[in-house]
């Protein structure tokens, strides 16, 4: 009986270490970290979440845009992005080419949203894009 109940137990375990090994792996989390410690781009989003903020690498520096909701012609939408970098110090090497690549990302998630990029990163861009048909 109590071998039984050992190898239930052992059975378990081994159950709770592959379930805890799942959840590490598929972290959005982590695969941010991963992309961008790479260097490469990564887009972590919530859609149907627009209270949370979501988060995106590219050549390894991390901007944050923040969802306002609105309204379009048909329904509530999200409107207006404010897109931030969080080490706006290490932004060396990024180049306009790159803020409307994430630009073009950002719009493909979110169609109706004009986005406005904050210091310093608003100081590259030449004209903003909107998405929609405003």
């Amino acid at each position: 009986m109590i071998i039984i109940l050992f190898r239930l137990l052992l059975l378990i375990a081994i159950a709770f270490i592959i379930y805890t090994a799942y959840k590490f792996i598929v972290n959005p989390r982590r695969k941010l970290e991963l992309a961008r410690d790479k260097r490469e781009f990564y887009f972590h989003d919530n859609k149907e979440n627009t209270k949370e903020n979501f988060l995106i690498t590219l050549k390894g520096n991390v901007f944050e845009g923040e969802k306002y909701l609105g309204t379009t012609e048909d329904s509530f939408e999200v409107v207006n992005i404010n897109v931030s970098a969080h080490n706006p110090e290490k932004l060396q090497g990024l180049d306009r080419e790159d803020i409307y690549f994430m630009e073009q990302e950002i719009l493909i998630r979110y169609p109706h949203a004009s986005i406005e990029w904050k210091y310093p990163v608003n100081r590259l861009i030449i004209h903003p894009l909107k998405g929609g048909n405003d």
